[in-house]
């Protein structure tokens, strides 16, 4: 879709939260990757952290960001396999008001592109969450790539047309 050059970029305020038993920040090159891409795009990094794969701990992470007004949306990469320790989905599903299934399937698709049928094994999703997005991609470089490339630098651009998860953003704690 293109991006519409006569309408105002705004940059967005996101947090980064890498899940790892492993990595450190020092270690973290997908969570690189992002704030690269992110601060690439325009926006900027309101946090960044690691957590490890605990549901408890993810669910603390997101709370604090969500109810953070400097924060507008939140990416978190790892986690979201099919192993007893990927918990990141069941720690969205604690904080969730309401799901974004278009997202997930949209990256399966994508996915699909780079690493053929294994993209079965990823359950990115989002959820929207007091109104704060949450993006949540698996850990592997490609994977953030192909979910920032391909998904979010254009949704999470104002410019984008025919539409935006930008332009909701005034409208998503109504009721």
């Amino acid at each position: 879709m293109p991006i519409d050059e006569t309408r105002k970029f705004i940059p967005l305020h996101i947090a980064l939260l890498t899940i790892s038993d492993s990595r450190t920040l020092a270690e973290d090159t997908s969570g690189d990757i992002l704030a690269g891409r992110i601060e690439g795009a325009g926006h900027a990094i309101a946090a960044r952290e690691i957590s490890r794969d605990d549901t408890n701990e993810i669910a603390a992470h997101l709370h604090r960001w969500i109810d953070d007004p400097d924060v507008d949306a939140i990416l978190t990469t790892g986690g979201t396999g099919l192993t007893g320790r990927d918990v990141t989905p069941e720690a969205l599903d604690r904080v969730k008001d309401k799901d974004i299934p278009g997202f997930g399937e949209l990256f399966r698709w994508v996915s699909y592109e780079t690493i053929g049928t294994s993209t079965i094994q990823s359950r990115a999703c989002a959820v929207l969450a007091r109104g704060t997005y949450i993006f949540a991609l698996p850990g592997s470089n490609g994977a953030v790539k192909d979910g920032w490339d391909r998904i979010l630098a254009e949704q999470l651009d104002s410019r984008n047309r025919p539409c935006n998860f930008v332009e909701l953003m005034p409208r998503l704690r109504e009721r």
